[in-house]
Parts: structure tokens; sequence; C-alpha cells
């Protein structure tokens, strides 16, 4: 067989495996890439974020007056309302052409959260800092027995032969 041929037939299968290879990797087999939901081809339009976020909005407060106004602190009373509109908000965003969060984004939320969450307040106590003192014991006395230990292996493997 000549020799140029076989290194042909090598190069076209290392060719062909190659791209059978990168292209079962590639994400972009069967997906539908249409102009919508390419974000970078997209400029962020702000109205019609606000648009979409206010639709958002209205669809999570239709599912809110189903909960009641004493379980609206509860999350596992909502929890699956509150996912519908932080996915439509998500998916609204990323279908626009604007990145999710944004500031627009974020003082909607938020005034969705001051709108049905602002009764909320903390029952339990507020968690601060131990003191100082307490804060270091906790810090070093960890430290100093890693040290220890650390020391005391070493000793011990120099020792090996004796202790053997």
């Amino acid at each position: 067989m000549d020799p140029n041929l076989l290194t042909l037939f090598k190069l076209s299968l290392i060719l062909a495996v190659n791209t059978l290879m990168t292209r079962g990797l590639s994400d972009a087999d069967g997906v539908d890439q249409s102009f919508t939901q390419q974000p970078w081809l997209l400029q962020c339009n702000q109205t019609v974020l606000l648009l979409e976020m206010e639709r958002c909005g209205e669809q999570f407060s239709s599912d809110m007056n189903h909960v009641h106004p004493e379980d609206r602190c509860n999350l596992t009373h909502f929890i699956r309302e509150y996912h519908v509109f932080s996915s439509c908000t998500e998916k609204n965003a990323e279908r626009i052409g604007c990145f999710w969060p944004n500031p627009a984004v974020e003082r909607f939320i938020i005034s969705i959260h001051k709108h049905f969450f602002s009764n909320c307040s903390l029952d339990h106590a507020v968690f601060i800092d131990p003191p100082d003192d307490t804060l270091i014991l906790l810090i070093f006395i960890p430290v100093f027995l890693t040290l220890a230990m650390v020391v005391l292996v070493v000793w011990c493997s120099k020792r090996s032969d004796i202790l053997a």
C-alpha cells in the first residue's frame, strides 16, 4: 500500500472522529436558535422588560390572592407561586435580551416584596456575634489542636525506629 495513501487515510479518519466527537459535545444540536433566544444579538429594551415584569407581577398577585394573608410570611405556603414568578421574570428578561437580574428587575422584585411581605417580621431572636473573648477561644482552640497534632505526627515519625 502506498505510504501517502495510508497517511491520507489516517488523516481523514482522525478528522472524521474529531468532527463526530466535537459535534457530540456541542449544545447547539436540535436547539431552535431563533432570534429571540440569542440575547447577545438583542439590545435590552427596558420598556418591554418592565411591561413583561408587570405581566409576571399580575400573575403572581393573582396567585397570591389564593394564599391567606396570615400565611404569606411562611414560604412553604407560596413557594410554588414564587418559583413561577421568579421563572417568569428570568425567562422574559432573557427572551427580551436583558440580563437577569438587572437593576430594573431587582427594583420590580423589591416592590413586589414590599407589597406582599412588608408585614412579615422576625418572630425569632436575631443572632448576634458572640463576645470577642468567646470568639477568640472558638477560633484558636481548633488551630492549636491542629498544630499540636501535626507536631505529634512529625515527632512520632522521627521516633518510629525507636518505638518499633
